[in-house]
């Protein structure tokens, strides 16, 4: 893993710098999200490696250790970048707890994968509504994505699967309060090798801030807006979405969405006041008749 990829750590006390992988297999219903968080200037770095599985469990781990030097390697996770923007390698050896509606087990996982990518890299601060003053204070504001491929294999000790999927990896640096956002939505979906949506939005208490891009036909455009309406339960479980995205030039993208399995994930602000709760969901997508498969994510702030 070479260090030139991690940036100059920043003197605030909560800067991070994060990696992520997405994938989902449709043929196998397999779907996976996995993280590497460096937080230097608390001494941290932590992890996340989450399976939504075909038979409805979820198999994953969440932890962290001490910071000890800036790599991309953790309780048995790690990511290597085999070439400039372009290949990754993705791996984890080691224990998860296998989750039901009724119980939990250890499981030894073993994952392999492969990720090449579709698109070019898409920087957020080619969107207006992300640059400078515009970003909220206190979350990342550097961030980049990219549509790939994924391929390879995972053992949970009673499953076996070869993996082939289309997914998405994402990069942001920068000083992060989880809980500084009234709320965070980010929409990732993969229709095709060639057509694939990133959006997020955050809303604070002075604005909302949107960026992304519609990937099609080789080419990353910019949205310059998101018209979403968010369907929940009484419980706030998110149920269903629908958006219009509005690109740079001048397209508009009618997306329904809705939600086929979740993992929740919980951050506590760094002043150890107010908790958000990250629904990180796998959603079905629905564009002009044609569906896709993505990542649905929804931060709720409690205080």
């Amino acid at each position: 893993m070479r260090e030139d990829l991690i940036h100059p750590f920043g003197d605030h006390a909560h800067w991070t710098e994060g990696f992520r992988f997405d994938f989902y297999d449709r043929a196998r219903d397999l779907c996976g999200l996995m993280e590497i968080v460096l937080r230097p200037n608390t001494s941290t770095k932590e992890m996340f490696c989450h399976l939504m599985m075909p038979d409805g469990s979820v198999v994953g781990v969440r932890d962290s250790v001490p910071f000890d030097r800036p790599t991309l390697e953790t309780k048995g996770l790690r990511f290597d970048m085999l070439g400039p923007e372009k290949r990754w390698e993705i791996g984890f050896i080691g224990g998860m707890d296998r989750t039901t509606e009724r119980k939990m087990k250890r499981s030894h996982v073993e994952l392999e994968l492969e990720f090449d990518a579709l698109s070019e890299v898409f920087d957020y601060r080619s969107c207006e509504s992300w640059q400078g003053e515009h970003i909220p204070g206190r979350v990342a504001s550097e961030h980049l994505a990219q549509v790939g491929r994924l391929r390879g294999r995972l053992s949970t000790g009673l499953d076996e699967f070869e993996i082939d999927s289309l997914g998405e990896r994402s990069h942001s640096w920068g000083v992060t309060d989880w809980a500084a956002p009234i709320g965070r939505t980010r929409l990732a979906c993969q229709f095709s090798e060639t057509h694939a949506l990133n959006v997020t939005r955050l809303a604070t208490a002075e604005e909302i801030v949107e960026a992304g891009f519609v990937f099609q036909d080789g080419r990353n455009v910019p949205v310059i807006r998101t018209d979403l309406n968010v369907n929940a339960d009484f419980s706030r479980n998110i149920k269903s979405f629908d958006m219009t995205l509005h690109d740079a030039e001048g397209n508009s993208h009618k997306v329904f969405g809705s939600i086929m399995k979740k993992v929740d994930v919980h951050h506590m602000s760094p002043d150890g006041k107010s908790m958000a709760t990250v629904n990180e969901t796998l959603a079905r997508y629905t564009i002009a008749g044609k569906n896709g498969y993505g990542i649905a994510e929804f931060l709720q702030r409690t205080e």
